[in-house]
């Protein structure tokens, strides 16, 4: 390929710091054009790009993307591996048959269903089985909690995963072609909830550890992920979720891969054609 290169992000928010801070560098020498997924349609945009990065998973992100790919245009992550992050029972699955060390999940048609059959006390963490902004991630102790879930999510699809003892923090672990960025939050399900992102230095993984995120890609065939893996008490990884395409922010070099990754991929598809 010679000359510009044209790169659409496909997104509602093309300010979002790492699409900016991306576009940003291509612009010295390229082209980039937003795509508002919910707006857009083939027949009327501007002109092809010449590669897609995916940044939403909506039902119409995922639809154009498809259609963009039967035209023989690069879409990064691919719709059909986006998908597959967004159903935690097909994910849990997809992990299980990869020999990933995955928490283990079980998959339940409602919230309600679950809370008046079987009624386990926990420690259980229960997550909406379609993975969304806002969507279902709960540790649950206790018969009253479980009546008090299914107050508000009575209808929800859900599944369910035993806590696994560990030391509050999740490792964020993002990847972009292979190169891996970390981090460290306190999750969610701690007794204190939701902490600040903290910095974490490869040096300081445990052995190991950025291999196994890099085999995550590979088996679910993603170029841009993250993975959220614990430290279990016995001292193990515990993958506990993956996304398609996160925010990945605050993390130097991720803009750079991430544009190198674009015209990398629309080079490819030019020669391939």
């Amino acid at each position: 390929m010679s000359g510009a290169t044209t790169v659409g992000l496909i997104t509602p928010e093309p300010d979002h710091p790492l699409l900016a801070a991306t576009a940003e560098l291509l612009r010295s020498e390229h082209r980039v054009v937003a795509v508002h997924p919910e707006t857009a349609r083939l027949d009327t945009l501007e002109r092809w790009a010449d590669v897609y990065l995916l940044k939403s998973r909506t039902p119409r992100a995922l639809a154009l993307a498809r259609e963009l790919e039967s035209r023989g245009v690069p879409v990064i992550n691919s719709a059909t591996a986006t998908a597959l992050c967004q159903d935690r029972t097909a994910m849990a699955e997809r992990a299980e048959e990869a020999g990933l060390p995955f928490a283990a999940t079980r998959t339940h048609g409602s919230l309600a269903e679950l809370a008046a059959g079987a009624g386990p006390d926990g420690p259980l963490v229960v997550k909406s089985r379609h993975s969304r902004r806002h969507d279902l991630v709960a540790r649950v102790d206790s018969r009253r909690q479980w009546a008090e879930l299914a107050g508000s999510w009575a209808n929800e699809p859900v599944v369910t995963q035993e806590f696994a003892e560990n030391n509050g923090d999740d490792h964020k672990l993002w990847v972009i072609a292979g190169t891996v960025f970390a981090a460290l939050r306190r999750s969610e399900l701690s007794p204190e909830g939701r902490g600040p992102t903290r910095p974490l230095a490869l040096g300081q993984l445990p052995s190991g550890w950025a291999r196994l995120v890099v085999e995550v890609g590979e088996a679910f065939r993603l170029d841009v992920y993250g993975v959220d893996v614990i430290a279990t008490r016995e001292g193990g990884p515990l993958i506990v979720d993956i996304n398609a395409f996160p925010g990945i922010r605050g993390q130097a070099g991720a803009p750079e891969a991430l544009a190198a990754l674009a015209l990398r991929r629309a080079h490819e598809a030019v020669a391939a054609a």
